[in-house]
């Protein structure tokens, strides 16, 4: 496995959790990276994004101003803090390794993808 996400989990309405992706094989530091999330009998959805260098992101207009994006290169990991969680955000989040430096938010620029971490939130 390469991309492997965690830090998910059940969290109450207005509650925050950060989920994390490292990258074993450590082949997406030139790369771009993303998070998407997929709710049961949905299709998947663009989350976040992220360029290979961190100085460019880019989020769902559902989740601006409460997720935010970040990598560390040096530890090959990427996350995501997610704060004031709402119902609506439950689903299973996958982290992705874009083809490109800069990517956007079409699941077809990514290559890899981890195995999804859980994320559920009570109302």
């Amino acid at each position: 496995v390469q991309l492997q996400a965690s830090g998910g989990g059940l969290v109450q309405a207005g509650g925050s959790l950060k989920l994390s992706c490292t990258d074993s094989r450590r082949t997406s530091s030139n790369n771009a990276m993303g998070w998407f999330r997929q709710a049961p009998g949905k299709e998947r959805e663009f989350v976040a994004v992220i360029s290979w260098s961190g100085s460019s992101t880019a989020y769902a207009d559902s989740v601006k101003g409460r997720f935010t994006i970040s990598r560390d290169r040096a530890k090959n990991t990427l996350y995501l803090q997610m704060n004031s969680l709402k119902p609506e955000d439950t689903a299973v989040y996958y982290c992705a390794t874009a083809r490109r430096s800069y990517s956007g938010t079409d699941a077809r620029e990514y290559a890899y993808w981890g195995q999804g971490t859980q994320v559920t939130v009570s109302s």
